[in-house]
């Protein structure tokens, strides 16, 4: 969202004790100001829930500016890569004060720790459920959540379990999902985000919501389905921008920046991805590189000694690897660049606007016609990456969630896997680079 908020304002007030807020998040980034999650406002005294500037997940009420704080102790939330189960459960009506407020992250409830005065007073009405605005991913204060939501729930006058919401999967033992769960929403209880970026009350109520800042964007990322992003939890160094899901990649230094995703490729398997040219006016260079080999070469760029076991196809038109420079293909300064990686036999394509460059054939198995590059070795732990210099050079990846940036795909292509959403055909064979696609 970074700086996406919703807004609600109920038409009456109801259960201001009990209640229950649940969502799967995925923060894209971490010791920023406060993040927050949700939040109702009562004549500037907010009730919210929010990642804190340490990343621990806080319960705050402020009641005529003395703050009731608690918050998950020492633990911190610092996961970027994958999505989390949250789930604020209150009930002031019990009398002893640690069961009034309960957190939940995949299903275990966290140790709480007090601030200020702690937990709120038994019976106590917060400015949650009252006909006051309600903020989720931000608040009127502009402390946004940085990050995707999804399966947002909210339930008026129960304090209820995360099992409503989640389960153990009994094969791997992971909390997972329940995409329709069964529970009675009240009179201002609501299901949002459940199916993309909808924000029409899902429930068997009315209680839509509106966007009141920013863009609102779809994404194939999901709790079932974890796709790669950019990887910021790697060193960058200083003026670069993560954003957009950390998929958009802004180099503001003057010397190379270098980044790769997530996730890695396994031994076998093909894989692909489109990553877009915004603006290049000095270099750019995308292909793939080593997880192991990034590590204190985040200002290489891809291809030379500095940055070992990388591939590139820059924005020249040439190829490289092993510091060893030749003509490959078209040159580039805008447009989109396709990235297909056959593990299975060791194979490298690039596409520019949707044409195999030096004619090639992605489909081609074993005889790699055209291949940008035929020696991927087995041992590697490859990423998609990409380096930038000078000039404010910047891209945008769409590794399956079928957006550039916040700009949908404009005419998606034929994708037989049936696993992400890109702009041009997949080749045959191949699929996106994500949690399903690496099962596949």
């Amino acid at each position: 969202m970074a700086s996406t908020q919703l807004i609600r304002t109920p038409s009456s007030s109801s259960n201001r004790r009990t209640w229950t807020w649940s969502a799967w998040v995925k923060r894209g980034s971490l010791t920023d100001a406060n993040q927050v999650l949700f939040q109702g406002i009562d004549g500037g005294f907010p009730e919210k829930l929010q990642f804190t500037a340490s990343d621990i997940l806080e319960y705050d009420h402020d009641i005529a500016g003395t703050d009731y704080t608690v918050y998950t102790g020492e633990r911190r939330y610092r996961d970027v890569n994958g999505w989390m189960h949250i789930v604020f459960a209150k009930d002031t009506t019990q009398s002893t004060e640690a069961d009034r407020i309960k957190i939940y992250v995949n299903g275990e409830q966290q140790s709480l720790s007090e601030y200020q005065l702690g937990f709120p007073p038994q019976n106590y009405e917060g400015a949650i459920n009252k006909n006051v605005a309600h903020y989720i991913g931000g608040n009127n204060g502009g402390e946004y959540f940085n990050g995707s939501m999804s399966h947002v729930h909210f339930c008026d006058g129960s304090a209820l379990a995360p099992t409503v919401f989640g389960e153990t999967d009994t094969t791997t033992g992971e909390w997972k999902i329940k995409t329709s769960p069964s529970f009675t929403p009240g009179t201002n209880g609501f299901t949002v985000l459940k199916d993309g970026n909808t924000i029409t009350d899902q429930s068997a109520n009315s209680n839509n919501f509106t966007v009141s800042t920013g863009t609102l964007t779809k994404t194939e990322d999901s709790p079932s389905n974890v796709f790669a992003t950019l990887n910021v939890l790697e060193r960058l160094g200083s003026n670069i921008t993560i954003s957009n899901g950390n998929t958009q990649f802004f180099n503001q230094a003057s010397d190379w920046r270098t980044i790769i995703s997530n996730l890695a490729f396994p031994n076998t398997g093909k894989f692909y991805a489109e990553m877009q040219v915004n603006e290049v006016s000095s270099a750019v260079q995308v292909g793939i590189m080593a997880q192991s080999s990034f590590v204190g070469h985040y200002q290489a760029d891809l291809g030379t000694q500095g940055a070992y076991n990388s591939y590139a196809y820059m924005n020249t038109g040439q190829k490289r690897t092993n510091n060893s420079a030749s003509n490959y293909g078209g040159s580039f300064g805008g447009g989109i660049i396709g990235i297909a990686v056959d593990m299975d036999n060791k194979n490298m394509y690039f596409s520019k606007d949707g044409t195999w460059q030096d004619s090639g054939n992605p489909e081609s198995g074993a005889t790699g016609t055209g291949a940008a590059f035929t020696d991927l070795q087995i041992d590697k732990d490859y990423c998609f990456a990409v380096a930038s210099q000078g000039s404010n050079p910047k891209v945008s990846w769409n590794f399956g969630n079928g957006y550039f940036g916040t700009t949908a795909v404009s005419s998606a292509g034929t994708n037989a896997s049936g696993n992400g959403i890109f702009e041009y055909d997949v080749p045959t064979g191949f699929t996106a680079l994500s949690t399903k696609g690496l099962n596949s």
